[in-house]
């Protein structure tokens, strides 16, 4: 396990597990968000952030976590792994809102600096549609990938297979 993506709903834990795994795995953690915005919320170029990710995909070594759907498969074809946190709605919103509240007015380790936690109607919103509008665009991308592919739809699901990799002192 060299190049991994983690995606799943906002909410349900991808820079959590990332830094984790990155810990656990001794491997370099590239987050999504830090390369596609700017400070103030403001988006950066697309083909500014891609370059960014060419250069990240070209290593042999890394975690890479969100989504930015358009740039999955470029990711893919890199990836020797992906994991899928694929959370209820439900959790992923409580999740997002308890993180707004330990955040709130500050910003998360793993955004651009200049970008303070919030979660406006329209971010509520992006979580509350993120299954219906994803999870098909997800699997079928999914689909023909073929490295190892593991799905977790609890996060105990997730606890356990990191407890299997510090039995094995991190190495899978």
């Amino acid at each position: 396990m060299n190049r991994v993506l983690i995606i799943g709903s906002p909410g349900a834990g991808k820079s959590t597990l990332s830094h984790r795994l990155a810990e656990l795995g001794e491997l370099p953690l590239h987050h999504l968000d830090r390369m596609f915005w700017l400070p103030g919320w403001v988006e950066r170029d697309r083909e500014e952030g891609r370059s960014h990710l060419r250069d990240v995909l070209a290593q042999d070594r890394w975690i890479i976590d969100g989504n930015y759907g358009s740039s999955l498969p470029l990711r893919l074809e890199r990836a020797d792994t992906v994991i899928w946190l694929d959370y209820p709605t439900w959790l992923c919103l409580y999740r997002a809102l308890k993180r707004w509240r330990s955040y709130r007015g500050r910003t998360r380790p793993d955004m651009t600096e200049g970008c303070p936690e919030r979660l406006d109607l329209e971010f509520f919103h992006y979580i509350l549609m993120f299954r219906a509008n994803w999870h098909s665009r997800n699997a079928a991308a999914l689909s023909g990938f073929s490295g190892k592919l593991l799905r977790f739809q609890r996060p105990q699901e997730a606890e356990n297979w990191l407890a299997t990799l510090v039995n094995n002192d991190g190495r899978s």
